[in-house]
């Protein structure tokens, strides 16, 4: 006899990765609900793209976080629980609106594992970084601690550099398109980076709810052929688009200079690119015990070069 599968509630379902994981949970045959918070107002996108989901099979629980009592009742519905709610500066910041999620999934006490928002640099290797990005990570370690000492069983998952935001453009710093001709090379541009499909953070992030393996683990999306120094990544381009880009070498110094002066938002996602291409951060650590690498579980995702990746840009 086949088990029913396991209920999923995704919070943040209409952001950048979130989407994404709807679409995921639903391909993999989970009941997938989203929360359809009450905040919504007139914001018609998320609206529609909440009345797709329903269209292709997912259930929408009405909920909002300033109303705790419907918090409780959409996790008492559900067995796993995954929150994408924004963490970057320049978009919307409410990794700590979390807290009331944790609240209310340990009041609830059915849920059998929670994910909440990373999906990036893995937190708990962080407690270095620069000021203001730095409160990324420790807001992140917060919702953490919460979940820990409310013992409700998690998975952290860290997936690395989204390709939207870093692969695009060649890791340049304001615009999301490539260079037309000078790319900026962080240091000598041989730090090794790993570069993410966004669907593929989906289909991970589905295949681990209800993983064994993956239960109070962190989960590191590292596929191996995307594992690339920035400067193979701006080889990968000039292949593709036949152009030479001329390239101009930014030394740690000088970057960590032109943060002065700038907006919190910018300083704080110019802290992360430098401890990501300065300082190695996503791959200068082995997975240890509390950690498992998501290409090693699920070798038959076909996750998406950034070959392929890059393509849909020319």
């Amino acid at each position: 006899e086949a088990m029913a599968k396991s209920k999923v509630l995704v919070v943040g379902g209409t952001g950048y990765i979130g989407k994404r994981i709807v679409k995921a949970c639903l391909a993999q045959g989970y009941p997938t609900y989203v929360l359809q918070r009450a905040e919504i107002g007139l914001d018609i996108d998320k609206l529609q793209m909440l009345l797709s989901f329903k269209e292709q099979g997912a259930r929408l629980i009405e909920g909002s976080f300033s109303d705790y009592g419907s918090l409780v009742n959409a996790v008492k519905q559900v067995d796993f629980v995954v929150c994408a709610i924004s963490g970057v500066h320049f978009r919307s910041h409410n990794i700590l609106m979390q807290l009331k999620l944790v609240d209310a999934i340990k009041e609830a006490g059915n849920v059998k594992r929670f994910l909440p928002s990373e999906f990036g640099t893995d937190p708990a290797r962080m407690g270095h970084a620069l000021e203001p990005g730095k409160v990324t990570f420790d807001e992140k370690m917060t919702v953490r601690k919460a979940i820990e000492d409310a013992n409700i069983p998690f998975t952290y998952i860290s997936a690395n550099c989204f390709g939207g935001y870093f692969a695009g453009n060649l890791s340049q710093l304001r615009s999301l398109l490539p260079p037309r001709d000078k790319v900026s090379i962080y240091g000598d541009g041989n730090a090794k980076v790993v570069y993410m499909d966004e669907d593929d953070i989906g289909t991970y992030t589905a295949k681990a709810l209800d993983d064994p393996r993956t239960l109070n683990k962190t989960l590191y999306l590292r596929p191996p052929e995307n594992i690339l120094s920035q400067r193979q990544l701006v080889e990968k381009w000039q292949k593709l688009s036949g152009k030479t880009l001329e390239k101009v070498e930014v030394s740690a110094e000088e970057f960590l200079a032109s943060m002065k002066g700038m907006d919190y938002a910018q300083q704080a996602g110019m802290g992360h690119f430098y401890h990501i291409f300065f300082e190695g951060c996503l791959t200068n650590f082995e997975i240890e015990e509390e950690g498992e690498e998501a290409f090693d579980l699920y070798p038959e995702v076909q996750y998406t070069r950034m070959d392929a990746y890059l393509k849909r840009y020319l």
